[in-house]
């Protein structure tokens, strides 16, 4: 998604040997949460009540209530589904598109690996923010459009680091070995050359999802991502700025929201980066 292919590093002295399966508790939890919503939220998310309204936390409402009068922790617990599903399926098509991208170049170089490289250099030319939010606004605000803009733009850190790995495995002993017994290009790609390649860019990956979750809520900040009333945790921001000396409650736990999911991401990425033994 970002320009730079480093894997950006969060919460460092968490990482380690337990990186990998808390950050995996955590992800799981949060996917726990938004798969029983409807079991577990003790409100309707987008119901308002007025008389409720900027209620503290208490017992009847454990994180407060907004300015509509409705449940703020309600409203942190679908907003799981909408953040989860910006994060995860955010980073598909990029990855998927800069995969087939930098194994093509990589392996074909030539005219093609140049050609498909000078594309690579105009998409890195443009701040990638800028591109995301002008795309969104063409199409309009909404989760299509946040994903056909990551489409089209996110898929440039993959293709590079899947490139760099194919130009040095494309000289291994196992990829000349498969040329030589008539292995077809389809098969050396995507059976020799790939599986081998993919470790890095695995760990970028999870970096990508935490990106993409901040881009995601950033964007709704802004009113071009989802739209309210949606229970979103960047719309929830949002709508309590305004707020925010009296009823500190209403952007405290989506903010903690986003944080402890985008910690549960970065551990992952630390604990595979760890385990595939793929330098800092």
């Amino acid at each position: 998604m970002s320009a730079a292919t480093r894997r950006i590093r969060l919460f460092a002295p968490l990482a380690g040997a337990g990186a990998l399966p808390l950050g995996i508790a955590l992800i799981a939890g949060w996917c726990l949460v938004a798969l029983a919503a409807p079991l577990i939220a003790p409100y309707d998310p987008i119901a308002q009540d007025i008389s409720r309204a900027l209620l503290p936390p208490g017992l009847a409402h454990p994180m407060g209530t907004d300015n509509f009068g409705r449940d703020v922790l309600s409203r942190v617990i679908w907003g799981a589904r909408i953040d989860l599903t910006m994060g995860v399926v955010g980073v598909l098509a990029p990855f998927v598109i800069g995969c087939a991208v930098g194994l093509v170049a990589g392996y074909a170089g030539g005219l093609l690996d140049g050609v498909l490289m000078r594309i690579l250099d105009v998409a890195i030319s443009f701040p990638f923010l800028v591109l995301v939010i002008a795309i969104v606004a063409v199409v309009g605000p909404g989760l299509f459009g946040f994903f056909l803009a990551l489409a089209c733009v996110g898929w440039v850190s993959y293709a590079r680091i899947i490139r760099t790995r194919t130009l040095v495995l494309k000289g291994a002993d196992f990829v000349l070995a498969a040329r030589t017994l008539g292995f077809g290009v389809p098969r050396i790609l995507f059976r020799h050359i790939l599986p081998n390649a993919l470790a890095p860019a695995l760990v970028f990956l999870m970096s990508d999802v935490v990106l993409t979750i901040l881009l995601g809520s950033s964007l709704s900040y802004l009113g071009l991502g989802v739209a309210p009333p949606t229970a979103e945790w960047g719309v929830m921001i949002a709508e309590g700025q305004t707020f925010i000396a009296s009823a500190w409650w209403i952007c405290l736990f989506p903010g903690l929201a986003i944080v402890v999911l985008a910690l549960g991401f970065s551990l992952i990425a630390d604990g595979l980066a760890a385990r595939l033994g793929v330098e800092e």
